[in-house]
């Protein structure tokens, strides 16, 4: 039997039995999970800015931006500077005088999804956030804990 009917017999023999079973599987990773709770579009950081530095202490990423909160809505510049992610809307609640908020961006251009989870206690911010890029072949995160100080709030176009 000549070499290409072997390799034409051992292929049919092998789809036929399903033995060739090509498999590209992309583990996800689940976004930053948000505590359940009374949210709400309450607007009750509008008009502040926030000064926030951190690192990714897995990758030494760094992140020192603004973020912004304007008529129920949220933009991170450094976001906004990386992929157009544009003004979200944003939510609240109250716990113990302490205003905790959440959002979800996603770029409009590229498979990225930011999650923000922080609190506002007066002046002082705390956040948790992750950055997470997704493509059928594989899935990256960024988690960041990030802290922060409210700065005056600049005319913002956009």
């Amino acid at each position: 039997m000549s070499q290409i009917l072997q390799i034409a017999a051992i292929a049919a023999a092998t789809f036929g039995t399903g033995a060739a079973t090509l498999s590209v599987m992309n583990q996800d990773i689940p976004d930053l999970a948000v505590p359940e709770g009374d949210w709400a579009a309450t607007g009750a950081l509008d008009g502040r800015t926030f000064k926030i530095y951190g690192e990714d202490p897995a990758s030494g990423s760094v992140l020192d931006d603004n973020i912004l909160f304007r008529d129920g809505t949220f933009m991170s510049v450094d976001c906004e500077d990386y992929c157009n992610f544009g003004w979200t809307d944003y939510q609240t609640k109250e716990v113990d005088g302490v205003i905790h908020f959440t959002t979800t961006a996603i770029c409009p251009d590229a498979p990225h999804t930011v999650v923000w989870y922080g609190t506002v206690s007066g002046d002082a911010v705390s956040i948790d956030v992750t950055w997470t890029t997704r493509r059928w072949y594989w899935t990256n995160q960024i988690a960041e804990r990030v802290g922060g100080e409210a700065v005056p709030s600049k005319p913002v176009s956009g």
